[in-house]
């Protein structure tokens, strides 16, 4: 009698194997998401609360997104050596543990350390989430997994603040985290019951030659540079126009006002789309018309008419999305060897932004309220264009020295 061994197979469309991962991955996005906004929406609560200026404030959301920064290109580094699985289940487990500790918080000093750890426990999912589906999933397919994983990742950071900003008119911030973090750790359990173990994953190591070869690329700088300036204006919108709504002239509740988080799921809506647009006209003219439509929307937020607050927001919240998905497409193409690193080094970018950008946007927010505010998105989003164009306006400048 003789055996035979059956070759492992990349998931397909309409398997079991796919839809478990399918089913994870979405998990895994709600979760990592949810907790890493879930103070966005309650900053002005803490505020009041706890007694510190919106620009402080940020830093509850400011410090996770840093400490994700930091740690997502080492948690990559490490997956190479301990498998994508268990990085990706111990990130996930351990993040949601720790949010059951914010309720219990009685200090912002406590709050904040307590969210800075958080970010560094989250930063697993984000930096290997992609990687593990590039091994696991047909190649063929691949686009649709991933795409289910970003509309995740999209509704995970809605209810991020959806769910705490209706809490909190109802229990207060403290039982409004408390919701978040026990819908999280129920995300956390499907996660963990649905994830396959890899099957094609190869340990190896990822070093600093790598690291340097991107850093040393021109087009990929250029595109990390948009990631931060572009991320450092979102962020900075979404942290600060909930103040300017609950204020005069529009006095809206909290409960209405956590809602414009809505607007992430045109975004994501238009990241698809934008990925087909750009393989149709390009990714540089996709990307700076993107840009263009955000600062665009911006412009329509200024006036205090709510209609087009609510108007600009939604144009603002698609041209954002749509950058983020050319840019971080881009990445993956441009790079020609270890494009996990390169992966990994645009998230840096992106939440570092986020942590910086967003931190300096509450102190502009301050002292200038919120045409100072906009004012400084605007410049933000002028250099992310500057970045994104800087090759073709080089290339008709020296071809008018030329001529």
């Amino acid at each position: 009698m003789t055996a035979t061994l059956e070759t492992p197979r990349r998931h397909l469309p309409g398997s079991p194997g796919l839809r478990r991962v399918n089913g994870a991955l979405f998990a895994a996005g709600l979760t990592t998401f949810m907790s890493l906004y879930c103070t966005q929406a309650l900053l002005p609560e803490l505020s009041a609360d706890l007694g510190v200026a919106p620009g402080r404030a940020s830093l509850l959301v400011s410090l996770a997104t840093g400490a994700v920064a930091v740690a997502v290109v080492p948690v990559s580094s490490l997956s190479e050596r301990y498998g994508r699985t268990r990085v990706l289940l111990g990130s996930a487990a351990a993040s949601a543990v720790i949010g059951l500790l914010l309720p219990l918080c009685t200090t912002f000093p406590q709050l904040a350390a307590v969210r800075t750890v958080q970010g560094l426990a989250l930063a697993g999912v984000p930096a290997v989430a992609m990687a593990y589906l590039a091994e696991e999933v047909d190649g063929a397919h691949l686009g649709g997994a991933m795409g289910r994983y970003v509309a995740g990742t999209g509704i995970g950071g809605v209810l991020g603040r959806v769910v705490p900003g209706v809490v909190t008119d109802f229990g207060g911030w403290r039982w409004a985290l408390a919701a978040t973090g026990l819908l999280a750790l129920v995300c956390t359990v499907a996660f963990r019951l649905l994830l396959p173990p890899s099957r094609f994953f190869r340990p190896g190591r990822a070093g600093r030659p790598g690291l340097r070869a991107h850093l040393a690329d021109p087009g990929l700088r250029r595109l990390y540079l948009v990631a931060l300036t572009a991320m450092a204006g979102f962020v900075t919108v979404y942290n600060f126009l909930t103040y300017r709504l609950l204020e005069a002239p529009f006095h809206l509740p909290m409960a209405v006002v956590s809602m414009i988080a809505v607007m992430n799921l045109a975004g994501s809506a238009a990241s698809a789309r934008a990925g087909v647009l750009a393989d149709r006209a390009g990714r540089r003219a996709v990307l700076a018309g993107a840009l263009v439509l955000a600062a665009a929307g911006l412009v329509l937020m200024f006036p205090p008419v709510l209609w087009l607050v609510g108007a600009g927001l939604l144009v603002f919240t698609v041209g954002f999305f749509a950058a983020h998905s050319v840019a971080s497409g881009w990445v993956g193409a441009h790079a020609s060897a270890n494009r996990a690193q390169a992966s990994a080094l645009y998230l840096c970018a992106y939440y570092l932004g986020s942590s910086l950008g967003g931190t300096a946007g509450g102190y502009v927010f301050e002292h200038g309220a919120w045409t100072g505010t906009g004012l400084y998105v605007l410049a933000l989003l002028a250099v992310a264009l500057l970045a994104a164009t800087a090759p073709v306006l080089s290339g008709r400048l020296v071809a008018r020295l030329r001529r």
